[in-house]
């Protein structure tokens, strides 16, 4: 009966441990603070099961896949073209196609979350308001999609 007991405590901690290690997110951080962001202001809907995903791993699930690009470009169009160009060639914000950054981070997947999440310097405020978490990531597969600098600068695609 004690044994019993024993291997039930042993494996009941085991399970916790399992679950701890798979709550093991990344940290994201505001592109300007570097505080960690808050991802409780986002706006809802967004908490699907590819942005736990990305999450976990850092990497964007979209890349790749065009059903998500096209969704994201819709977004994009609608809520980033004024500023960034229809072809994110850059206008009043920069270019989004190459692999010029403002903010480096923006080659990783991380990093240009952050940045479109939390708003940067300038007239880029935070997009949390108009887009969901999942929204974020589909227009993060978009530029992805047309990206035309050197792939050795990719992170995105280590």
């Amino acid at each position: 009966m004690k044994l019993n007991t024993v291997l039930s405590g042993a494996i009941i901690a085991l399970g916790i441990a399992a679950v701890s290690t798979a709550q093991a997110d990344i940290t994201l951080r505001h592109a300007l603070t570097g505080e960690v962001l808050d991802l409780s202001f986002a706006k809802k809907g967004g908490n699907t099961e590819q942005f736990k995903q990305f999450l976990q791993t850092g990497k964007n699930p979209y890349n790749g896949n065009t059903e998500a690009a096209k969704k994201g470009e819709s977004l994009y169009m609608t809520g980033c073209s004024g500023c960034h160009g229809h072809e994110a060639e850059g206008k009043l914000g920069p270019g989004l196609a190459d692999d010029y950054w403002t903010y480096p981070r923006g080659l990783t997947d991380p990093g240009l979350f952050e940045i479109l999440f939390g708003g940067a310097q300038g007239m880029m405020g935070p997009q949390y308001v108009n887009f969901s978490n999942d929204d974020m990531l589909h227009i993060m597969a978009f530029l992805r999609s047309i990206y035309k600098g050197d792939p050795k600068k990719a992170e995105w695609l280590k």
